[in-house]
């Protein structure tokens, strides 16, 4: 009962944090740092999620973004000069975007089989508009993961899938980040109470303080004399204060079955009423590696592509400064937009 107790009292200093830091990013944002993100519209939506709708040239080349479940989408979308969102659309893709809402106590019970489920509506959606022609899924970091765990529950359903820095495999071992993660967190996580967004980047900053902490304030030591580069990393650091609470469900299974167990590596991963892995995963697959990335370095990504039906290409990028985050570059780096993406494009439009 003590216990409990406590574990609910820290849990409420969290929730507190988490007000406290959308403040903070408040107060950044209003020395004009504030995104400035893309027109669009909401087509459809559920209790935990919504879909944006951003147009574009050509419904038969559609986009949907699926967006890690950890604070805001704008990171796609910072300022017409750094928007993934804003260079695919000038590309002539159709762009769709699934945000995902932030958790509350009604409902905010859901985990990943609610969060596969609410992908496919949103691709069939999508497929109805398109007279039949199929999106194709791109994700960044565990937005990538829930795109690859639909890709493998559905790969009939789309096109083709692209991996932007997005962990796959959690082998004991293979990653620092990984093992320290799943020794701070601990097991008996809640999966009925929302999970306060500021608890996850506390547990991420002492797993890895190099990739939290000490690369970021070198990264803005070293973009001084860079006005875009100071910019870019300022509006990260915007974005990073914007604190969403997660639902404890969700964050009770990546926890405990990706991390912990591995299942989705090991083919052991139950969605729906079936199990999904590497070898159900068909649909043609480009996998985006930033080789300075401590969050999704190779090792997390490469044994599962090695272990795909086939189909799978992989893009190695150095990562780069000026991005206050490596596992960001390719979202906001300016050598990522110039040298990576336009590969991506290429990738892309081969699967029309």
């Amino acid at each position: 009962m003590t216990d409990t107790a406590l574990n609910a009292f820290r849990r409420v200093q969290f929730d507190v944090s988490d007000i406290l830091r959308r403040a903070q990013g408040d107060v950044v944002g209003a020395f004009g740092l504030d995104p400035k993100e893309s027109p669009h519209q909401i087509i459809t939506s559920r209790a935990h999620w919504r879909l944006r709708d951003y147009g574009g040239d050509d419904r038969s080349r559609s986009l949907l973004i699926i967006v890690a479940p950890i604070k805001r989408p704008y990171i796609w979308d910072l300022a017409p000069s750094i928007s993934a969102i804003r260079f695919c659309l000038h590309q002539g893709l159709y762009v769709q975007l699934l945000e995902w809402m932030p958790a509350s106590p009604n409902p905010g019970n859901c985990g990943l089989d609610e969060y596969v489920l609410a992908i496919s509506e949103a691709v069939a959606t999508i497929t109805s508009a398109a007279q039949g022609v199929k999106p194709s899924l791109i994700g960044h970091s565990l937005g990538g993961t829930l795109a690859a765990i639909y890709g493998a529950f559905s790969p009939q359903s789309i096109k083709g899938l692209v991996l932007l820095g997005a962990p796959l495999c959690f082998e004991p071992s293979a990653s620092q980040f990984r093992d320290a993660l799943v020794t701070l967190v601990p097991q008996e996580i809640s999966d009925t109470d929302p999970f306060p967004g500021s608890l996850l980047s506390h547990a991420s900053a002492l797993a890895s303080p190099g990739t939290f902490i000490w690369s970021r304030l070198m990264d803005a030591a070293m973009s001084i004399s860079d006005p875009l580069a100071m910019e870019i990393h300022a509006r990260v650091e915007r974005w990073a204060l914007d604190e969403v609470p997660l639902p404890g469900k969700l964050v009770h299974q990546i926890i405990e079955w990706l991390y912990r167990e591995n299942r989705f590596c090991r083919g052991m991963l139950e969605i729906g009423e079936g199990f999904v892995g590497p070898s159900n995963l068909s649909v043609p697959t480009l996998v985006v590696v930033n080789t300075a990335d401590d969050v999704a370095p190779s090792i997390s990504l490469k044994p599962f592509a090695d272990a795909m039906a086939k189909n799978v290409q992989i893009i190695e990028y150095p990562g780069e400064l000026g991005v206050c985050f490596q596992h960001l570059g390719i979202l906001v780096g300016r050598h990522a937009r110039a040298q990576v993406w336009p590969e991506i494009l290429s990738w892309l439009q081969s699967q029309n």
